[in-house]
């Protein structure tokens, strides 16, 4: 007797990029609900999530086909020139190691070559995770610190 393997369901997801005005305030609560799930709670930090960074960023919001928010980032001019930062990046806990991370690493990349001016690109990178932003091809720049009492890392790539 032949066996017969199931089929793996693949989930598909889709994404969403709205600025602050744009967003309903069912996709706010969602987008601060996850922030705050895993920067707050799960990773025992309490700080000021809410920032007014929100108000001129992109809002990068990837969903499965149910609607159900799994993965966010936001992107925002700094203060240099033509220097974008990406912020908040978040995986909803139960979806991680699934490739989520890079599938939303790789739209934000081509949301800022495709919708902004940037020369350059720029994270404040958990330091745990620093291997992951290489592979996109950050550059560390600079010493390790403190930020929230978790160990970051600054990180550039040109464009």
């Amino acid at each position: 007797m032949e066996k017969q393997h199931a089929s793996k369901k693949v989930p598909e997801y889709f994404f969403v990029r709205k600025t602050f005005e744009e967003l309903s305030a069912a996709e706010l609560y969602e987008i601060v609900q996850l922030r705050i799930a895993v920067f707050v709670v799960e990773q025992n930090c309490p700080f000021q999530d809410c920032d007014d960074l929100d108000l001129r960023a992109s809002h990068l919001m990837l969903y499965d086909v149910e609607d159900n928010l799994c993965a966010y980032a936001r992107y925002y001019f700094l203060s240099e020139p033509n220097t974008v930062h990406i912020g908040r990046v978040v995986v909803k806990k139960t979806l991680r190691m699934n490739g989520l991370g890079r599938l939303l690493m790789d739209r934000v990349l081509t949301e800022i070559r495709k919708n902004t001016t940037a020369d350059s690109i720029e994270i404040s990178a958990q330091l745990y995770l620093k291997r992951f932003y290489e592979d996109f091809g950050f550059e560390i720049e600079g010493r390790t610190y403190s930020e929230d009492r978790i160990i970051h890392v600054k990180m550039i790539k040109s464009l």
